[in-house]
């Protein structure tokens, strides 16, 4: 069915930017909202940002201010801009889809949301 695949993950120093893109490919049966998570090993994923319904964009407290999701209406692809990039920034960042867009947009850190990346890996330096 659909598939998710991300980019634009790389290691920067704190204070620096990334932007990841998370481009879906496959058949589109119903219309599907999408966000971004994080995890480091060992631990439960976080969500980091994700769109409601109408478009709004939503954010992790802990990203606020720094991170801006949007996405491209004509190719659905999901964009996550990081700016200032701190430490505890580093994880390995997925994006994920769902045809339920009110949970998505919540971020939980535990639902089994339909469509999942690969993930690309941020790593920010002191």
């Amino acid at each position: 069915r659909i598939q998710l695949v991300e980019s634009g993950g790389g290691s920067v120093q704190a204070g620096g930017s990334l932007r990841l893109s998370c481009v879906p490919s496959g058949p589109t049966l119903s219309k599907y909202c999408m966000g971004w998570f994080r995890q480091l090993p060992g631990k439960e994923r976080e969500g980091v940002a994700a769109l409601d319904k109408d478009g709004t964009p939503r954010y992790a407290d802990a990203v606020k201010g720094r991170f801006t999701i949007s996405q491209d209406n004509t190719t659905n692809t999901l964009y996550l801009q990081m700016d200032s990039l701190m430490p505890e920034d580093t994880a390995m960042y997925h994006c994920a889809g769902d045809h339920d867009c009110v949970t998505i947009a919540t971020m939980s850190s535990t639902y089994p949301f339909n469509y999942w990346g690969q993930g690309t890996q941020v790593t920010v330096s002191s």
